[in-house]
C-alpha cells in the first residue's frame, strides 16, 4: 500500500535556516522578501507562538471512542463535526463513531502486540492539539482551526473538534480519521514538514482574526529545551499545582505520583555530584553545533537586512542574538538545581553563613 501525505494548500514560510527562502540578488547577495522581513520582525518582537502537536492517535475503535469522550467531557461540551453539526451529550461519540464507520476500518482488528513490543497496527484516528498563549480569545481560536480544518481535511478525511478553556491557554482537540473518504488505501500521514507547515498556517489564520502569532521552530528562537512528553507533562503539572497549595489543603488531599523518568534522571546526576565526577552529555554537542548554524543563520540574515536599508531591524536581531539563554540540557538543569538545594541546606545548619548573610544584607 503506497503512502502518501495529504497536500497542504497554503505556502510554506521560513524554517530552521532562517535565510534559506531568500533570493540570490546580482553578485549572489541575499535579498529577503518582505513576508519574510515581517517573519523576521515577528521573531525577534518575541511574538507569541502558535502550538500545533500530534498528541497521540488511536488504532481500534475503541481508543477513538475514548478520547473523543475525553475531548468531549463524556458529553458536558460540544463537539463539532466535518459535516457542521454540533453534537453534545452522552450518546454523541457513539452517533459520531457510527457516520465514520470506523468499524470497517481492516487495519483495526490485527491482533495487538504482545506487551513490550512496538505497536505497528495503522491509526485509525490522529489526535490533534492546537493551543494560543494565556489571553488569547478562545473563540478566535475554534474559528481559526475551524478554516484550518476545512481547508485541509474537508470532503477528505472525517474530522471533529472540541474547544477547552479549562486551562489558561486556549486550545482545540481535533480528531481526524486517517482514511481517505474517496480514494481506498489512502491515508493521512503526518511527518516533521507537514507539522511545520501546518503551525504555520495556524499562526497566518490567528493574525486573520487580528490575532499576533508566530510560527519559528524554538532552536531559532534560542530555546534548546525539548517539551516533555505528554504522560510526563501532566504529571509535573500536577506535582507543581499540589506544591502551590498551602499546608493545610496538601494535607487534605492525597499527593499526585511523582514522575519516575525525571526521578531517574535527578538520582542519576545526584549521584555525579556526590562522587564528583561530570558524565559527559551526548546531547549537548548537537546542540551546540545547533545553536553555531542558527547564529550563523542570523548572521546572513542581519547582512541582508543591512543591505536592504532595514538598519534597526538589524540592530534589534543582533540584540535578540546576544540575548538567547545559554546552551543547556536537562542534565545541567537538574545539576544546577541540585547545587542550589545542597547549598540553601549547608546554609541552613551552617550559623555562621547565617550571620554572614545577615551582614551582607545590612
Amino acid at each position: 500500500m503506497p503512502k502518501r501525505t495529504v497536500s497542504l494548500p497554503r505556502t510554506a514560510g521560513l524554517e530552521l535556516d532562517i535565510v534559506s527562502y531568500g533570493r540570490r540578488g546580482p553578485g549572489g547577495s541575499l535579498r529577503l522578501n518582505p513576508d519574510q522581513v515581517e517573519q523576521v520582525k515577528r521573531t525577534v518582537g518575541r511574538v507569541p507562538e502558535v502550538m500545533v502537536k500530534v498528541s497521540g492517535g488511536a488504532r481500534d475503535s475503541g481508543g477513538a471512542k475514548a478520547h473523543l469522550k475525553y475531548i468531549g467531557r463524556h458529553g458536558k461540551l460540544e463537539i463539532e463535526t466535518d459535516d457542521g453539526l454540533s453534537l453534545q451529550g452522552r450518546d454523541a461519540v457513539d452517533r459520531l463513531l457510527d457516520d465514520w464507520q470506523l468499524d470497517l476500518c481492516r487495519s483495526q482488528y490485527k491482533a495487538k502486540p504482545a506487551e513490550g513490543q512496538k505497536d505497528a497496527r495503522a491509526k485509525l484516528t490522529h489526535n490533534i492539539v492546537m493551543s494560543m498563549p494565556a489571553g488569547t480569545p478562545p473563540e478566535k481560536v475554534l474559528r481559526a482551526v475551524r478554516v484550518f480544518a476545512r481547508e485541509n481535511f474537508a470532503l477528505q478525511y472525517r474530522y471533529a473538534m472540541a474547544l477547552h478553556i479549562d486551562q489558561a491557554h486556549p486550545h482545540v482537540h481535533l480528531v481526524v480519521k486517517c482514511e481517505h473518504e474517496t480514494e481506498p488505501g489512502k491515508r493521512l500521514y503526518i511527518r516533521k514538514e507537514t507539522l511545520r507547515q501546518w503551525r504555520e498556517q495556524f499562526a497566518s489564520l490567528m493574525r486573520e482574526q487580528g490575532v499576533a502569532a508566530n510560527a519559528t521552530p524554538r532552536q531559532i528562537r534560542g530555546q534548546v529545551r525539548s517539551p516533555s512528553k505528554d504522560p510526563i507533562h501532566h504529571r509535573l503539572r500536577a506535582v507543581r499545582a499540589f506544591q502551590n497549595l498551602s499546608i493545610n489543603e496538601r494535607a487534605r488531599r492525597r499527593p499526585p505520583p511523582e514522575s519516575t523518568f525525571f526521578r531517574r534522571k535527578v538520582e542519576s546526576v545526584g549521584r555525579d555530584i556526590q562522587a564528583g565526577r561530570a558524565t559527559p552529555d551526548p546531547g549537548k554537542e548537537a546542540l551546540s553545533v545547533t545553536r553555531n548554524q542558527v547564529e550563523a543563520d542570523w548572521q546572513l540574515t542581519i547582512n541582508a537586512l543591512r543591505r536592504q536599508g532595514e538598519q534597526a531591524l538589524a540592530k534589534q536581531v543582533e540584540e535578540f542574538v546576544r540575548t538567547m539563554s545559554p546552551v543547556r540540557t536537562d542534565r545541567d538543569r537538574i545539576a544546577a538545581g541540585l547545587l542550589e538545594m545542597l547549598r540553601a541546606r549547608h546554609g541552613a545548619r551552617d550559623p555562621d553563613a547565617k550571620d554572614q548573610s545577615k551582614d551582607r544584607g545590612r
